[in-house]
């Protein structure tokens, strides 16, 4: 899908293959990128995350405000430390690891105390601009070919706790993946700590991908970054991750984010209606589970029919008073022959009440 995307903007929008559109592709993926990766994990864990967007809003309006109010000289400093921005994660976390929260409840109810504590802290109005042009230069400038955002979000987000980024911690969220029925904090699903850590993670990326707005936009208002959780949720179901869990790979998500990226710059550059990009995502989505679904039933049709002879052969040898599996059969099939050998004798018992029955009735009327 992401190639024909290519193919159809390269031959009917201008300047789509060239390298400077290209690096423009990677400088509007990276804020909405960094909240896809971090809720990749947690919506593998079975939870979601919905404030990772007001957050981002937050953050911005609080770094404006001291840049503005405090006169903060080392700004670049403060825009490199994601950990100072772990504060509304942990939040999320505790609430959700701690008191076994549903996540949709408490990162909804997170969602509007950042996005409140925003439109406050700028009365809705306030606009705070006049960034020093060494802090502009993260989120507007190039290191060679590549835009600075995109070198600073890589070279930074090993160093946020990103369950999403380690490899040994994510491998470890991907093995807690969630059972039917299962509490946090329970055997089959995640540990309480490790839950902790992922919302964390999501709201130390969340400030990282804050501070690359501001850089890029430079101003900080109350609604930057509206919306932007519910594109993040659009790239990781794109990229094949299951909404209720379960399975879900980091690459998937960056191609299914580099397809809504791709989709929008194209249709800006063969100056067709930006309502498009919404209307088509919303289709792919739909054709993507639609598809992924008749793949399961193709699947589940081919593998059938050698489930199904191996029960007819089982119920015929036990109707035939012969076990299937011999005592020497393999571990595998063991349980098996211990359920037919149960259904053998429950039948067996059925019928000796049946038949006990049926003679004391005969006894009874030949007294008679």
């Amino acid at each position: 899908m992401l190639a024909a995307e290519s193919a159809i903007f390269a031959a009917t929008a201008p300047n789509f293959a060239t390298s400077a559109n290209a690096a423009e592709i990677v400088r509007l993926g990276v804020e909405v990128g960094l909240l896809a990766l971090a809720l990749t994990p947690i919506v593998v864990t079975g939870g979601i995350d919905l404030s990772c967007g007001a957050l981002l809003g937050l953050s911005a309006v609080v770094f404006g405000a001291l840049w503005r109010d405090a006169v903060m000289v080392a700004v670049d400093r403060l825009a490199r430390r994601a950990r100072d921005w772990r504060v509304g994660g942990a939040l999320n976390g505790w609430l959700i690891a701690r008191w076994s929260l549903p996540p949709l409840m408490v990162t909804l109810g997170s969602l509007s105390l950042f996005r409140g504590l925003a439109e406050g802290l700028t009365g809705g109005i306030e606009n705070y601009t006049g960034l020093p042009p060494r802090f502009l230069a993260l989120g507007q400038g190039f290191l060679g070919a590549v835009p600075a955002q995109a070198r600073m979000a890589a070279r930074r987000r090993s160093r946020t706790g990103s369950w999403s980024i380690a490899p040994r911690r994510g491998r470890a969220s991907f093995r807690d993946r969630p059972q039917p029925g299962a509490r946090h904090g329970t055997r089959g699903s995640p540990s309480r700590r490790r839950l902790f850590e992922l919302y964390v993670a999501s709201g130390a990326l969340a400030g990282l991908a804050a501070i690359i707005y501001v850089a890029h936009l430079g101003q900080a208002k109350a609604d930057a970054g509206t919306g932007y959780e519910l594109t993040a949720i659009t790239a990781v179901v794109l990229g094949g991750t299951a909404i209720s869990g379960g399975s879900g790979t980091i690459v998937g998500t960056l191609i299914g984010l580099t397809a809504m990226v791709v989709l929008q710059n194209g249709l800006r550059l063969a100056a067709l209606p930006a309502e498009l990009a919404g209307v088509l995502t919303g289709v792919r989505c739909w054709s993507a589970r639609s598809a992924r679904r008749a793949w399961r039933r193709c699947w589940r049709r081919i593998t059938a029919p050698e489930v199904e002879e191996e029960m007819q052969n089982s119920q015929l040898a036990v109707l035939c008073g012969r076990d299937p599996w011999p005592a020497r059969a393999s571990s595998r099939h063991q349980p098996v022959a211990r359920a037919i050998a149960s259904a053998r004798a429950a039948r067996i018992d059925c019928r000796g009440e049946r038949l006990s029955g049926l003679s004391h009735r005969r006894g009874a009327s030949s007294s008679a």
